[in-house]
């Protein structure tokens, strides 16, 4: 049983450092610029969480490793969901939450982790993502 929980954990890992390094790869960041693309992660999460209703926001996580999931879910209050957000001001709390001035702003950062998510979980799963989102904001997803 403990070999198995260390396996899940190392796999989790494994498929968390593949998130962040595909963040790195498409800014081209070395990997000691990890904060970075954790902080783009959890921003980007947080901001797609919270604007997901409770039960797509749940349907989601389960297809995200078990680490992703725990950085997701990280003080959530599914009492204050939907939060109602435009594009706009989608990209202004980006700006807020991710603390980094990079290349292509709050944009190019959302841009970024939504391509690398949606390499990351089924397509079924991203439409109805997609499909819960305003026009605008929707236009936004891969």
């Amino acid at each position: 049983m403990a070999d198995t929980m260390i396996s899940a954990f190392e796999s989790s890992l494994d498929k968390t450092n593949l998130i962040l390094k595909d963040i790195e790869d498409a800014y081209g960041w070395p990997k000691d610029r990890r904060n970075q693309s954790y902080a783009a992660l959890r921003t980007v999460l947080h901001l797609l969480r919270d604007r997901l209703p409770v039960n797509e926001s749940v349907e989601f996580a389960q297809q995200l490793p078990i680490l992703v999931r725990g950085i997701y879910f990280d003080g959530w209050n599914p009492s204050d969901v939907p939060i109602r957000l435009n594009r706009d001001d989608f990209l202004y709390e980006v700006r807020q939450g991710f603390p980094y001035d990079v290349e292509g702003g709050a944009e190019r950062v959302t841009q970024v982790v939504l391509d690398t998510l949606r390499r990351h979980v089924t397509q079924g799963e991203w439409q109805d993502v997609k499909d819960t989102m305003p026009k605008d904001l929707a236009r936004m997803l891969p």
